[in-house]
């Protein structure tokens, strides 16, 4: 028997009955034969897929909410994407859920994402003339843009996940349902902690009532949400927050999206960014063989539109700005006399 059955069998053995077992996948979009000396189940092999990507490197050059910081500590994609891993597998192995499908979710669930956080997705709609959908793209840049056009060909259950990380469409699976928690918890605790490491917040400015039922501290208000998580779905069968638990922690929300999101300090550059990232939109679509040689091909499938969408959204911050500035801002020259 080959290691990958081992583990399969070990996952009946061992996980709740209603996980996503990995032998029980709704398979990939293109059939792949399951080698005998295989040793990952199918989740793991989705999991270093997107570990491997290109699109994921490029997550660590992609800013979270502070446009360029100042600072080296400040959260990027990619680490906002390794702290919902770490939650997620937390809440999943508390409810004997299957780790390997949320640290897949988790790990793909934001590689759509545009340079300039939500600035770039606002300046995309605009172009788009509807709305950008960063969960969309996500699963756009699996199934579509990775590997040169051949996509990852990752399992549906990870392909669902990332598409209902956000947004109308719910989880079909509990471990997606797990990172859509993951989430929310991830990014506003650690968007209070930049926020007060940029001096727009300190923690005395959280409403008190809200810090009264979640914590004080970092540390304290994950560590409550997801206890509650965890003891709400074993006592009610649905990864979900309790009444009081979720109240508070929208409330928490709301204020972050009054003090921080929409401050002047956080959004200061917002403006510049969408500009800049129109403007690149439109040379290209004037211009598309200004576009790189692998996105060429693209056009005769994609669209102009599209294949210009899809350029710029995998750029990273710094990449975008070095675009711009080739392309609009006028370079030093010597004159010999």
């Amino acid at each position: 028997m080959s290691i990958r059955a081992l583990l399969e069998q070990e996952e009946h053995r061992r996980l709740d009955p209603m996980a996503a077992f990995s032998d029980c996948s709704k398979g990939r979009p293109v059939p792949e034969e399951r080698g005998e000396e295989e040793v990952r189940t199918c989740y793991q092999r989705d999991v270093d897929r997107i570990i491997h990507s290109k699109s994921f490197r490029r997550l660590m050059h992609k800013t979270q909410v502070f446009l360029k910081p100042e600072g080296d500590h400040y959260r990027t994609r990619m680490t906002h994407t390794i702290e919902v891993a770490r939650i997620g597998r937390t809440v999943a192995r508390a409810l004997r859920l299957n780790e390997d499908l949320t640290e897949a979710i988790a790990m793909g669930h934001d590689l759509g994402h545009t340079p300039f956080g939500h600035a770039g997705e606002a300046a995309l709609s605009e172009c788009l003339g509807t709305q950008f959908c960063h969960n969309e793209q996500s699963l756009r840049v699996v199934d579509v843009l990775e590997k040169n056009g051949e996509g990852l060909n990752l399992s549906y259950e990870v392909r669902m996940g990332i598409l209902t990380h956000t947004g109308a469409k719910q989880p079909e699976t509990l471990e997606a349902r797990i990172v859509r928690h993951a989430d929310q918890i991830a990014y506003v605790n650690h968007d209070i902690d930049d926020a007060i490491r940029a001096g727009i917040l300190t923690n005395s400015d959280i409403p008190k009532d809200l810090r009264e039922i979640l914590g004080y501290l970092h540390k304290e208000r994950i560590n409550t949400v997801v206890c509650d998580i965890v003891e709400t779905a074993r006592r009610t069968g649905q990864v979900q927050m309790s009444d009081q638990i979720h109240r508070a922690h929208h409330a928490l929300r709301d204020f972050m999206f009054d003090r921080v999101y929409r401050s002047p300090i956080a959004k200061s550059e917002e403006k510049k960014a969408r500009a800049m990232l129109q403007r690149l939109f439109e040379y290209y679509m004037k211009h598309p063989e200004a576009l790189p040689a692998d996105f060429l091909p693209q056009l005769s499938f994609g669209g102009m539109e599209r294949t210009v969408c899809d350029y710029i959204a995998g750029m990273t911050d710094k990449y975008a700005v070095d675009k711009y500035s080739e392309l609009f801002i006028p370079s030093g020259w010597n004159v010999r006399g």
